[in-house]
């Protein structure tokens, strides 16, 4: 299953898996914030929504970042800037201190979202992108998992060591990626280190075909949204307390978990548009049972329809994400693609909350109504999106040759 990837992708999904389990300080800012540090809960919030501006930012300087330095160093970079803050947060008592600082740590920390992605394309063959991605997307949910049982325990224990210990795992992962990890950017000759190529984010804006699937990935993200914002909300007015919630976000990772490394062998053989429009048909379906469900039971089979859409449209997502990007503008592509997550994360809560509380249980149907309109779109879309991979996979089969014995692995040992 794991076979045949390079030693590189393994180094950037080692620095992955470490960064989730050890990312659990932003899980428990606003709570920091109120029982630490005395801020009122208005006052958290617009701090941690500052972190959420933050990295907005950071995922489009990220982006230009990966194309212009290249991968390693704008990793490099991210990783002990991020360190640096948190450390700073856990030390800080100041409030106006700590929502500079918060505002600065959601930059650095999205920074590295682009650059990870971009440096898997570089290293892994495009026949394997499909595995690669699905063990990233695996390797995320596990350090998620990870992450949200130590927090717990150590919010517990000591806030400050929340920030500390998340700052020390970011810090190893920094030291993996100098150490292991090679700068994969392909430079063509001629090219000034730090000039990077002359097109910019005005192509990417420019780029239909891409555009069409950065929306459709929207709809999907504000499908899954829901979980996190408006079903705790749909169970709460159906009797059904904080505990019961926990098991329905505990049943989706755990199917992630146990799961995720088998789907390759399902979708391998279809064509990717397929696979999410089924994908997103399955998640519709999940959602629509939650027009009917008042009980626990019900949430708890809705949750695994649900997931297992979100499972099967995981790897295609990513792959086609990669393939539709020009070698010279992968970094910019993966920033506009990794935008529709926090516009999602907006977007789920400022409309769920109006149609639930306008239709009730009807909104389940809304919702649902979405998904379908993204199935049947992805398979109108498919054909071109299939006709521009062709052409993409052909510019990046030949780049090599036009620029001739450059490409960093043949400078620089592993």
């Amino acid at each position: 299953m794991a076979g045949g990837l390079p030693a590189t992708y393994w180094y950037l999904w080692t620095g992955l898996l470490i960064n989730r389990v050890g990312g659990f300080a932003v899980l428990f800012l606003s709570l920091y914030l109120t029982a630490q540090r005395g801020a009122s809960p208005a006052l958290a919030g617009l701090i941690v929504g500052g972190y959420g501006a933050g990295g907005i930012a950071g995922t489009l300087l990220g982006g230009v970042l990966t194309d212009r330095w290249g991968r390693r160093s704008t990793l490099l970079v991210s990783h002990f800037a991020t360190a640096a803050l948190l450390a700073a947060l856990a030390l800080t008592t100041d409030l106006r201190f700590v929502a500079g600082l918060g505002l600065l740590l959601g930059l650095a920390q999205a920074m590295p979202g682009p650059a990870f992605v971009a440096a898997i394309i570089d290293v892994v063959p495009p026949a394997r992108r499909s595995r690669a991605f699905n063990l990233q997307f695996w390797a995320f949910n596990l350090g998620l998992a990870g992450a949200s049982l130590l927090a717990g325990l150590l919010a517990e224990w000591s806030y400050p060591a929340l920030f500390l210990i998340d700052a020390a795992s970011t810090v190893l992962t920094g030291v993996i990626i100098a150490w292991k990890v090679p700068e994969t950017l392909r430079r063509r000759p001629g090219d000034p280190a730090g000039a990077g190529p002359r097109p910019g984010l005005r192509t990417v804006l420019a780029d239909r075909i891409f555009l069409v699937f950065v929306g459709l990935t929207l709809l999907q993200a504000l499908l899954y949204a829901q979980t996190s914002t408006i079903v705790p909300l749909a169970m709460r007015a159906d009797g059904l307390g904080p505990s019961g919630y926990g098991l329905v976000t505990a049943l989706g990772g755990t199917l992630i978990v146990l799961g995720q490394l088998f789907v390759p062998r399902l979708i391998d053989r279809h064509r990717k548009d397929r696979v999410l429009a089924v994908a997103v048909a399955a998640m519709a379906a999940g959602f629509a049972m939650l027009a009917v469900a008042d009980r626990l039971s019900g949430y708890l089979i809705a949750a695994a329809v649900w997931t297992l859409g979100s499972m099967l449209a995981a790897p295609p997502n990513a792959e086609i994400n990669s393939e539709l990007a020009p070698v010279e503008l992968r970094g910019r592509y993966q920033a506009v693609f990794f935008l529709t997550f926090p516009a999602a994360a907006f977007l789920a809560p400022a409309l769920g909350g109006v149609s639930l509380q306008a239709f009730g249980a009807g909104h389940w149907l809304i919702v649902a109504a979405v998904g379908i309109v993204a199935a049947v779109l992805h398979l109108a879309a498919g054909p071109s999106r299939e006709r521009r991979v062709r052409r993409v996979r052909e510019a990046e089969t030949t780049a090599p040759a036009a620029a001739g014995d450059t490409h960093p692995h043949r400078r620089r040992p592993h």
